[in-house]
């Protein structure tokens, strides 16, 4: 009985408990469902406004790109953007339309493609070619064509029409296998995957070249090259008037199915214009300038665009290997050393050992490395970026120093340049320049008024004295209007020259430093004729003499500095056994002429003898008499403008 009462009393607390606790442990638990709920719920809401912002994130992304395709377009009332492919159609004329001012915040977006490249010691790289086939025929494997004799007089007239044997040329395959020139260590880079990398567009301008030159470079391009990398090759005629680069060119190309796409100019524009012309056409992210007479090394794309996927301000520049004009032998210019572009003071392009200091940044022989400037026909450039910077000077006419303006103010400006080792073009270098440059006559010659524009914005005071100094004649030339360029300048707080000497250019003046100011320069004529002092376009070591005075500097423009060199352009004047000759100016700037501007004599003090002319054309060194008329001279400034 008092078991039952127990387990009575025990089962009324529970259900007591069961009636009063239960319905909120519900409750709870029921929260609980709904918290759980909640945060679920909020979740994929979180989720699907992310997926929004990303959407309209890319759909701005789009908008700002399609207005800076917009803002890169040239206005369509001055051209016609659609590729030639029948020569009645043509590309009308077109000035350079600089980005609009309001795409700034767009042109400025830095975009990162991949990653960097990987060194892999003994495994092959990702893109490096397998299997490469053993194929023989005239000039295959870079080796040389030799005409025959019963050729060589079409030969000549082809090098003098075109600058290069189109005879040797004809008979090598259109798609032809150079030797692979690159450092064993190249073989071995992993360069990031086709989705990681921009797509390139390569421009070819051309006029008046040679048929199987021209066409020999597409097919190296196409067959070089990744094809998931390679966009679209350009093609812009500046005007040329050879049939073979009409109708006949235009319809070879349609095999290509689209890939390359070809523009005429209506005028002759030059090199500058119409590179900035082809940038303009151009739809892939790098565009890769490569003059028409090339050909591409194994895996030369790659390595190229990985550095500006890397950074998009770097131009990438490949090494360029020689092909010979005559027998278009295929051939590295240098061996195993690594060169770097660098200038003397009257802006000749130069190149010199890779200092260590640059070298040691480095991990691997192979790796790029930075560089001043570079010889301007041959790189690659981000597009978005290249009209950021400008473009090219549109000043600047048909060729010649723009590869400094740009160089310039790359460096200046917050970018860079570097050579890559392990991308290789081979470089047809002419024999002579073939054809003229139009309509455009300066007073000065073109190259000259180019560089001068160069100088006025981008070198600070004092440097532009040593480029004065170098070439007087041109002092005060009217170069025409450089405030735009001067205002970039002003706008992107660009740096000074003198840093750029300092920190990037730093082995220049090692090799060429800074001219002496001049104590007279001129033609040196003698005081009783219309003789003068002539190199004759002589070699280095062979004897100058004299000329009569053309009044054109040149040949006859000579500078005589406050330390005593005498000198014609980058080349001294030394003596000889009896003459005189002209050498490579020495770094130790002291030389032994002197010029007494009373008594006319020229003496070389260390032989204390004078120059004297000798007949109509020759000079020569004789013991020093004021009193013999042919030892008279005057260096006479002369202004060739």
């Amino acid at each position: 009985m008092r078991f039952t009462i127990k387990f009575l009393a025990k089962c009324l607390v529970a259900i007591v408990l069961l009636i009063f606790i239960g319905p909120y442990l519900m409750g709870q638990l029921d929260s609980d469902e709904k918290k759980r709920s909640n945060q679920l719920t909020y979740k994929k809401r979180s989720d699907i406004h992310k997926r929004y912002q990303e959407e309209k994130n890319e759909r701005n992304k789009l908008q700002n790109d399609q207005k800076l395709v917009n803002a890169l377009k040239p206005p369509e009332a001055h051209v016609n953007l659609n590729p030639v492919l029948d020569s009645d159609a043509e590309v009308e004329h077109m000035q350079q339309a600089p980005p609009d001012p309001n795409q700034q915040n767009v042109l400025k977006e830095v975009k990162q493609y991949g990653p960097k490249a990987v060194f892999k010691d003994g495994i092959l790289g990702n893109y490096e070619p397998k299997n490469i086939p053993q194929i023989t025929g005239p000039g295959e494997g870079g080796e040389p064509v030799y005409i025959s004799m019963a050729e060589k007089a079409q030969g000549d007239r082809s090098t003098q029409e075109f600058g290069f044997n189109m005879v040797a040329s004809d008979k090598i395959s259109m798609t032809r296998r150079v030797p692979d020139t690159r450092m064993d260590e190249c073989k071995y880079w992993d360069y990031p995957s086709a989705s990681q990398l921009p797509k390139a567009s390569v421009i070819l301008v051309f006029h008046n070249e040679g048929w199987s030159t021209l066409v020999r470079t597409v097919h190296s391009i196409i067959n070089m090259s990744p094809k998931e990398l390679l966009h679209e090759i350009v093609m812009v005629d500046d005007f040329s008037d050879k049939p073979h680069l009409k109708d006949k060119l235009a319809e070879y190309l349609k095999q290509f199915d689209g890939l390359v796409k070809l523009f005429r100019n209506t005028k002759r524009e030059g090199l500058i214009m119409t590179r900035t012309l082809g940038a303009k056409y151009s739809t892939g992210e790098v565009i890769i300038f490569l003059d028409a007479h090339c050909e591409c090394n194994y895996n030369w794309l790659p390595p190229l665009l990985a550095r500006i996927a890397y950074d998009r301000t770097i131009m990438a520049v490949p090494i360029v290997d020689g092909i010979d004009w005559d027998n278009f032998r295929y051939a590295p210019v240098y061996s195993k050393e690594h060169f770097r572009g660098i200038f003397e003071w009257g802006f000749l392009y130069k190149e010199s050992r890779v200092p260590d200091r640059e070298l040691n940044t480095r991990a691997h022989d192979s790796e790029p490395y930075k560089a001043p400037t570079h010889a301007g026909g041959l790189f690659a450039m981000d597009r978005k970026y290249f009209f950021e910077m400008g473009a090219y000077d549109e000043g600047m006419q048909i060729w010649g120093g723009e590869n400094f303006e740009l160089s310039f103010k790359l460096w200046q400006c917050g970018g860079s340049i570097e050579w890559v080792p392990c991308s290789r073009v081979g470089h047809v270098y002419r024999n002579h320049m073939p054809y003229g440059f139009g309509d455009i006559n300066p007073k000065i010659p073109v190259i000259l008024l180019n560089y001068m524009r160069v100088v006025e914005v981008w070198l600070d005071d004092e440097f532009k004295e040593y480029f004065y100094t170098r070439e007087p004649t041109i002092r005060g030339y009217d170069i025409g209007d450089i405030s735009k360029q001067l205002q970039f300048k002003k706008d992107h707080n660009c740096k000074s020259f003198k840093w750029f000497m300092e920190n990037v250019a730093y082995e220049v003046t090692d090799k060429f430093p800074y001219p002496p100011p001049n104590k007279a320069w001129g033609e040196i004529k003698l005081r009783n004729g219309y003789s003068c002092i002539d190199t004759l376009n002589k070699p280095l070591g062979q004897p100058i003499g004299i000329g009569g005075c053309h009044h054109y500097g040149g040949s006859q423009l000579f500078r005589l500095n406050v330390e005593g060199q005498l000198a014609n352009g980058e080349r001294c004047l030394a003596a000889r056994s009896k003459g005189m000759g002209l050498e490579v100016c020495p770094v130790k700037q002291s030389g032994p002429w002197d010029w007494n501007e009373n008594t006319g004599l020229i003496r070389n003090k260390d032989l204390n003898k004078c120059v004297q002319a000798i007949g109509s054309s020759g000079l020569e060194l004789r013991e020093c008499n004021q009193n013999e008329s042919n030892q008279q001279w005057e260096i006479k400034k002369i202004k060739t403008w």
